[in-house]
């Protein structure tokens, strides 16, 4: 039987490639054989605290070096890593320090005051270890490289899959909830989609990681990928852990705010191969960049770039194709969440044609209705894609909610995570949005996304999001609530008519609320409760 822990993984990749670069930000860097002697001292740092097996240790941390040679180093010790939003204020923060039960927090300097205001109310934090980034340094945090300094490498120790990584997801409603991998699904989940592209075959065990990394390298396939999403999220963080699976080389971004400009001048100066991004919130700036370099006569080299990878959010297909319209690389939409990977994905290349809410289902989805049976291609009925295989544990301390996701039909387990979907006659899936920002118009079930990417297709339209408002004959109605393009001016009109031609009438928007902005979390996600707010305030008006 396979037995895989991402700790042993890594020290496998770094025995094998010690010189090779593993981590890239501006002009730092870290080699394979640095990366784990720092985690190394690092871990013996930590274990000094009393961090052990199953201790969680919370990342308040922006992208950058620290983040993945952290994890690595919480690895080692067999303890949990825990991700906390960097945008979460005091009350959010305090919630999931406790929630999380974390006995460690790493922070960067910056975030430090809301770091001290929670500090005093979170009795079963330990300490607390501040990362250097210019700021101030707080009183009583540990210094994050002093620690490294002062301790020798912790040796190398048996660990096991049934380790734990949890990935909070704040989702659409409630308060956020940490999702439990062990090591060997997430392992498995995340080495079944990239070592086959690569050529290799998944290794059975973690200390032959290595030798599988070597080869890759050697047939120039490794990649060198920069995650733009935060790493605090699953897309960012997944698709750096398989990159680093292969020997790959992480490069991050300094800026703290997304700079496509400073994106694309890493892309050329380090041959960056792939990329993770969020949908259109990072792409349509990203091709603006592109443009404007253009019009400088000075345009970004993208010679080495050969993938862009989207998940979270739809990701729409004429901002695809202008990125695309200048290098030929290819975009995968990928169809995926805290609690699976691998549900559907959609691979658009250069000159092709693609549906943006259209995708190939994945080898161990299925499309399922609410009592288990399986949804008949062409037949035009809705259903929930379940995902099968490696799978999350469930969610940390809520039993009522993994039971909910976590679903058994006819003996196997699927995660259920509320996507809905039709089957296309060609097998392919139609992606129609997440249940439980579902409208409910006159009996009439309306998914946001499914309209939000109508309306999107309207020129003036930089940013949607779609919610239901309430209303007096059918209980509520589709609102669109817009951001024109720069300059632009909205008609309504010719959105409900044009835009919207292709959906049913009852799924087009009844109001268009324009505004100047629309806040999207660092994952891309939208607010759909700010949105509704917004939405049935300027319709009551």
């Amino acid at each position: 039987m396979p037995s895989w822990n991402i700790a042993s993984v890594w020290e496998s990749v770094a025995d094998a490639l010690p010189d090779r670069d593993a981590l890239v930000q501006g002009d730092r860097r870290r080699t394979w054989a640095e990366l784990d002697d720092r985690a190394a001292r690092l871990a013996a740092a930590l274990a000094d605290l009393g961090v052990t097996t199953d201790a969680k240790v919370a990342f308040y941390l922006h992208n950058g070096i620290e983040y993945l040679e952290a994890t690595f180093a919480v690895f080692k010790l067999r303890a949990v890593h825990v991700n906390v939003n960097y945008r979460y204020a005091e009350d959010e923060l305090a919630y999931l320090l406790e929630n999380s039960d974390a006995e460690v927090l790493l922070f960067d300097g910056a975030l430090a005051d809301r770091v001290a205001a929670v500090r005093a109310d979170c009795p079963k934090l330990r300490a607390v270890i501040q990362v250097d980034d210019g700021s101030p340094h707080l009183d009583g945090a540990l210094d994050y490289e002093a620690l490294v300094a002062e301790h020798d490498p912790l040796p190398r120790i048996e660990r096991s899959g049934d380790d734990t990584w949890f990935l909070y997801t704040g989702g659409t409603t409630g308060m956020p909830k940490g999702v439990i991998w062990r090591h060997e699904d997430l392992f498995g989940a995340l080495a079944e989609q990239v070592y086959p592209i690569l050529g290799e075959e998944v290794p059975e065990r973690s200390e032959l990681a290595g030798a599988a990394a070597a080869r890759i390298v050697a047939n120039g396939r490794s990649p060198v990928h920069l995650p733009a999403s935060p790493l605090m999220h699953g897309t960012g963080a997944m698709t750096s852990f398989q990159a680093m699976f292969c020997g790959g080389t992480i490069v991050t971004l300094e800026s703290r705010h997304f700079d496509p400009d400073e994106l694309w001048q890493a892309v050329g100066r380090e041959g960056v191969t792939q990329m993770a991004i969020v949908g259109d919130a990072f792409a349509k700036p990203m091709v603006r960049s592109l443009e404007a370099a253009e019009e400088a006569g000075a345009p970004h080299d993208l010679s080495s770039l050969l993938l862009v990878i989207s998940s979270g959010v739809m990701w729409s297909t004429p901002v695809k194709q202008a990125l695309m319209a200048r290098h030929p690389f290819y975009c995968l939409d990928s169809l995926g969440s805290s609690e699976g990977v691998g549900f559907a994905n959609s691979m658009s290349a250069p000159g092709a044609e693609a549906e943006t809410a259209t995708f190939t289902i994945g080898q161990r989805t299925k499309v399922l209705t609410d009592d288990g049976r399986e949804v008949q291609p062409g037949s035009g009925e809705r259903g929930m894609l379940a995902l099968g295989g490696h799978l999350p544990a469930g969610y940390y301390k809520d039993e009522e909610k993994s039971a909910r996701t976590f679903r058994v039909f006819d003996g196997v387990r699927y995660s259920v995570p509320g996507d809905w979907a039709i089957v296309e006659a060609d097998g392919s899936i139609t992606l129609l949005g997440r249940g439980s920002v579902s409208i409910n118009s006159g009996g009439e079930k309306i998914y946001p996304e499914e309209v939000e990417e109508a309306v999107k297709r309207d020129a003036s339209v930089h940013d949607c999001v779609v919610v239901g408002v309430p209303d007096e004959r059918f209980g509520e109605a589709v609102a669109a609530v817009v951001m024109p393009e720069p300059g632009a001016e909205v008609d309504p009109q010719r959105i409900t008519d044009e835009s919207c031609a292709s959906l049913a009438r009852f799924k087009r928007p009844r109001h268009v609320v324009v505004v100047d902005r629309i806040p999207r979390g660092p994952n891309g996600k939208a607010d759909y409760a700010w949105a509704k707010q917004v939405a049935a305030d300027a319709v009551s008006l």
